[in-house]
């Protein structure tokens, strides 16, 4: 999906169906807002779900998902999941993600890339659980990568299974998964209850909880306020740059 700037100034949407498939929703307040929707049953073995997001200069998105995602026994199979997102200098980005629950026998890979151009910024949230009632869950490996300007904001990769519950170093113990992620400006509430705030070198935030269930620790207003933090950061700020080593979360 694209976001444009016509000649008279106006918002241009072009959406590109697949396994998923865009649906231009009213604007909120300036925002143009598109649902996301299965148009089929996933994910299941062989799936290779591919979703590219470009936001020109000035302009902002919010992506709403109308439904979360099982990711199904796969029987020794495996499925992918790759979003590649581009910003331009001053875009905004909005995705609170639905819960995104690994079943048993599930195999992913889902791999995040971000580049955000000068004064951009994004809000993202992610619910990975472990299983659905009853089940002791999948493998689901997630990579993140950010840069901003140009220069690498976070790096991250991250082992969801079985495994990591029983890490204390990890999930210890925990089933769910909650993490909302603030690039290009910073998230300066207090953590939320139970939850953990990593501020990355440059201008991000991660808010991360673990829990027992999708509905533990609910994130909901720390995507708020990572919205209300993103929405004040309207020119680029000071100091953008991270290091060349970008970020990397701590354990819990």
């Amino acid at each position: 999906m694209s976001v444009a700037r016509t000649a008279a100034g106006r918002p241009r949407v072009d959406l590109v169906g697949g396994l998923l498939s865009g649906r231009r929703l009213p604007d909120e307040d300036g925002t143009v807002r598109v649902a996301l929707v299965a148009t089929q049953a996933l994910l299941l073995a062989g799936d290779d779900v591919r979703i590219t997001v470009e936001v020109d200069e000035g302009l902002a998105l919010e992506v709403v998902e109308v439904g979360g995602t099982v990711a199904y026994d796969m029987q020794g199979g495996a499925a992918t999941w790759t979003l590649d997102v581009h910003l331009g200098a001053g875009a905004l980005l909005v995705w609170d993600a639905l819960p995104f629950v690994v079943a048993t026998g599930a195999d992913v890979r889902r791999t995040t890339s971000l580049t955000l151009d000068e004064g951009a910024r994004a809000v993202l949230r992610e619910t990975f659980v472990l299983g659905r009632t009853g089940e002791t869950g999948g493998h689901l490996t997630t990579t993140t990568r950010a840069q901003l300007a140009g220069r690498p904001l976070l790096v991250e990769t991250l082992a969801v299974d079985p495994a990591a519950r029983a890490d204390p170093a990890l999930l210890g113990g925990a089933r769910c998964l909650d993490t909302v992620t603030l690039l290009g400006a910073r998230y300066d509430a207090d953590p939320p209850a139970g939850g953990d705030v990593l501020q990355l070198d440059g201008p991000g935030t991660l808010v991360r909880t673990f829990g027992s269930d999708a509905h533990t620790g609910d994130l909901a207003a720390a995507v708020a306020h990572a919205r209300r933090a993103a929405a004040a950061t309207a020119r680029p700020a000071e100091g953008a740059a991270a290091r060349s080593d970008g970020a990397v979360a701590a354990p819990r």
